[in-house]
């Protein structure tokens, strides 16, 4: 399975910018006139998967965040997501101010030619999760590791703190 580094920063960036999508709007506003005009009987061409214009990670015109699982283990804790169709070399691991943020860019490509027919489809976009780390948690003990479209980041527990009681005296 191979490693992705994970990236140590001072502070994470103040915001990570939207994709430019000009016909978003536009596809809603059709779906909901369709959608009002006799409910879901009529299917908008934009609902049809050969003919789909949003951004793969979009739904609703918000930023899709890929399915995560966090578990916890005898002596560390496991984050899971599922990328399918990625690359490691489009994935990007960081954390920062106890934050763990995983960022990345999806592209791809169908192409079908047959008899009579010829069919393009290309999806793409970008999508970022961002975790907040147990305190005392290591930065320099995350792994993170990819294989067949799953990424796997661990990290072990942190030490607990001991308990100790204060004696209050009067003043």
């Amino acid at each position: 399975m191979p490693q992705i580094p994970v990236k140590k920063e001072t502070t994470l960036p103040a915001s990570t910018p939207t994709p430019w999508q000009p016909f978003e709007a536009l596809r809603r506003e059709m779906e909901r006139v369709l959608d009002d005009f006799d409910g879901d009987r009529w299917l908008s061409a934009f609902r049809n998967a050969s003919l789909d214009l949003r951004n793969p990670w979009l739904r609703n015109g918000f930023e899709f965040a890929p399915p995560a699982e966090v578990a916890e283990k005898d002596r560390d804790y496991e984050i899971t997501v599922e990328l399918p169709g990625m690359e490691e070399k489009d994935i990007d691991v960081k954390v920062a101010d106890g934050v763990l943020t995983i960022k990345g860019e999806k592209t791809e490509e169908k192409k079908e030619d047959k008899k009579g027919y010829h069919l393009s489809e290309r999806s793409y976009g970008s999508f970022f999760r961002s975790f907040m780390l147990p305190d005392g948690c290591d930065p320099d003990k995350i792994a993170a590791k990819f294989d067949k479209g799953v990424l796997k980041i661990s990290f072990p527990k942190p030490a607990k703190a001991e308990e100790k009681k204060i004696a209050v005296k009067s003043a």
